[in-house]
Parts: C-alpha cells; sequence; structure tokens
C-alpha cells in the first residue's frame, strides 16, 4: 500500500473525539476526586445522560459491550440454546458458547438484512430459551416480528445493539425493546467510552440484578447476594463518554453528510448498490455498507477491496464470512451454510466504506471516483 494523494489513511470505525479541553477538565476532576472506579460519580452522571438519551429507566454501564452482552444473556437466565443471526460480529455468538449456550444461526432477510423471524420461527425446539435480534448497521431489525414470536413461545427477548446508538424504531430510540439491549461503546463506535458499554432496560428488577452482577454479586459492603463478575466501568471511560455525549449530535451531522455524498456519487454504477437508512427515523448514518454485484460490476468485492486498500482506503467486509464459518461453530455445524442463503450471498457482496470525522465531502467523491473507474477498467 502507498500513500494516496491525500496523504491519509482512511479507516473504518476511525475514534470520535469530543471537545478536548472538557475532557481534560474531567480528567483532572477525576484525579482531584481520587476516585477512580467502583461506581463513582461520573459513571452514574453517565448512566443517568444516557438513559434519558435513548427514554429508558435504567441505564447499567459496564467495562465493554461484551460483557455488557454476557450480563444481560446471564441476567435473563437464558439456557440451552439461544437464536441468532450469523451475519453479525462474531463477540454475538461468543457471548452465548462463553457461556455453555448453543447458537443457532437464523438466516437475514434480503432486504433489510437483519435477522429473519421467519428463519427464527423454523430453529425453535423445546430446548430454545431466547432470541438476540442484532440491529445491523444500526438498523433496528423486526421488533415486533420477533417480539410476537418470544411471546408465543414464552421465549426471551435481547437485543444487541452495538451498531444502533441514536438510531430509533417507530419514534422510539432504540433501548427501550425486548428484555433489554445491549450496547458496545467501543472505540470504533459513533458513541464511545474509549473501552465500555452499556445494558438497558425498562425492567427494575432486570436492572437490580445487573448492577449486582456487574460488581460480583456485592450487594451493601459485606453481603454477596448473587453470582457476579467485575464488569464496571472506569471514571476515565465515563469521562469520555460524558465528552463524546455532548459532541453526539455533530458526529452523526458528519456521517449523514457523508453518508449523502456517497449515495449521490456511487447513484448509476452498475452492479454497486448502496445500504438505505430510513429517512422517518433517527439514524446514527455510521456504516456506509456497499453491496457489490460482481456479475454487473465486472470485477469481485475482493478486486475492489484490494483496490481501495492500495489507495489508502481500508474498507472492510463486514460481516465475512458470517459467524457459522468461524471456529468453532463451523466444526459444531458442517454444512450449515446451505440453511443460511441469504447470509451466504450477501457476507459475498458486503463492503464497508470510511465515514467519520477522518474524510471530508471531497475525499468522499474521490472514493466514489475511484469505484466507478475501477468498474469501467477492461
Amino acid at each position: 500500500m502507498t500513500l494516496n494523494t491525500h496523504g491519509k489513511i482512511f479507516q473504518i470505525g476511525r475514534p470520535n473525539v469530543g471537545d478536548r479541553e472538557r475532557m481534560k477538565l474531567r480528567l483532572d476532576e477525576i484525579l482531584a476526586n481520587n476516585y477512580l472506579t467502583n461506581n463513582g460519580p461520573l459513571v452514574q452522571e453517565l448512566e443517568d445522560k444516557l438513559a434519558r438519551y435513548c427514554g429508558v429507566k435504567h441505564c447499567i454501564a459496564m467495562s465493554n459491550g461484551t460483557v455488557a452482552l454476557e450480563l444481560a444473556i446471564r441476567a435473563t437466565d437464558l439456557q440451552d440454546e439461544v437464536i441468532v443471526p450469523s451475519m453479525t460480529f462474531i463477540a454475538t455468538a461468543h457471548a452465548l458458547q462463553w457461556q455453555g449456550i448453543r447458537p443457532l444461526f437464523a438466516d437475514i432477510d434480503n432486504t433489510t438484512l437483519n435477522i429473519c423471524p421467519a428463519s427464527v420461527e423454523k430453529l425453535i425446539t423445546p430446548r430454545t430459551t431466547g432470541i438476540i435480534g442484532v440491529h445491523l448497521y444500526g438498523r433496528p431489525c423486526d421488533i415486533e416480528g420477533l417480539q410476537r414470536i418470544a411471546d408465543e413461545h414464552g421465549l426471551k427477548l435481547l437485543f444487541d445493539s452495538a451498531h444502533a446508538f441514536g438510531s430509533s424504531h417507530n419514534g422510539m430510540r432504540v433501548g427501550n425493546f425486548g428484555d433489554c439491549e445491549a450496547f458496545s461503546f467501543h472505540a470504533t463506535k459513533v458513541f464511545n467510552t474509549f473501552e465500555g458499554g452499556a445494558v438497558t432496560t425498562n425492567d427494575d428488577e432486570l436492572a437490580r440484578k445487573l448492577r449486582l452482577m456487574r460488581n460480583f454479586g456485592f450487594e451493601g459492603e459485606d453481603n454477596v447476594s448473587y453470582i457476579g463478575t467485575n464488569g464496571k466501568m472506569s471514571e476515565i471511560c465515563a469521562a469520555m463518554g460524558l465528552t463524546n455525549l455532548e459532541s453526539l449530535d455533530g458526529f452523526i451531522a458528519i456521517n449523514k453528510e457523508n453518508y449523502s455524498r456517497y449515495r449521490d456519487e456511487l447513484c448509476g454504477i452498475e452492479g454497486i448498490s448502496l445500504e438505505p437508512y430510513n429517512a422517518d427515523e433517527e439514524s446514527n448514518y455510521q456504516y456506509v455498507i456497499l453491496r457489490v454485484d460482481s456479475a454487473r460490476f465486472g470485477k469481485s468485492r475482493d478486486a475492489l477491496k484490494s483496490k481501495l486498500e492500495s489507495e489508502g482506503i481500508m474498507a472492510r467486509r463486514y460481516f465475512y464470512p458470517g459467524c457459522h464459518r468461524m471456529q468453532p461453530y463451523r466444526s459444531l455445524y458442517p454444512g450449515l451454510g446451505s440453511s443460511l442463503p441469504v447470509t451466504e450471498s450477501f457476507s459475498e457482496e458486503v463492503l464497508a466504506l470510511p465515514n467519520g470525522k477522518q474524510i471530508t465531502p471531497e475525499e468522499v467523491s474521490w472514493v466514489c471516483q475511484l469505484i466507478r473507474a475501477f468498474g469501467s477498467e477492461s
């Protein structure tokens, strides 16, 4: 890879950083208080502000998004088998397998790219205890369809909302649905706390249980009333979260402007389609997702990826090849791909492009011109 004429490397998920002076003031506050972790005042402030932002009763901050999902799974008493999409980050499946729960992989809908309720229904057995929906690329999945299935079969319904902070469904922000939702605030997300996560819920008892579980099960100074682990968020991570929350609207506005430029300038390229956002809902616009139809474009998705990388544009295949084709699942479920045709097909087409503060609208235009020119090469 050689440095492009812009003198930059463009990455997927380059961290957003808010007002540095505000962050420095919060760091000084942490050091002056000598309160670094253990449910400190900044963590409590962040939880309160995130709950109000999402419009949900409870937000329980965690050390990272995977721990948030693992504790949500344990707190809702999921066991035996749980249905998840294969088209997701591997942590969704691992959070189950790590706890001895068998993930059953559902296919996705070819239009929404989210978990397909009809595929979910086919997988339900007497051992199924829950469903985990994933709001892929920040676009909410069929919440009502999944809730109907969960209610009919007496299943728990959780959501992996790692991509969806700031997005809405039917005018209500993600965080309010199912039994609970797990967020990631990793550095690559539109809203980050350096490293962190959270679980949101409107269930008082579930929130109480989650707060116990993230602190070893301690209830008071000397009383351990529940099995738990160390899932606490530190004060420095909360400071980053509070700082970035103040700049979130600006981050999203930049994402949206860049996304709109990609949409307009990729329009009409044979074999290239850009996944849309619902203009009637709130979205964080972080993910710019292409589908590359190799036959029509004239070049393979991987050839396009290599071409972009040669120009310093580090496009990613989010999420290739699907969880079912990664270990240990490809050994546990050999041949499963034949029952996941949409997942298999889409994983060969998907390509994510850079977005965020790192790239200007003019640079987006340059990326689009590269794609157009590459497709036209004989």
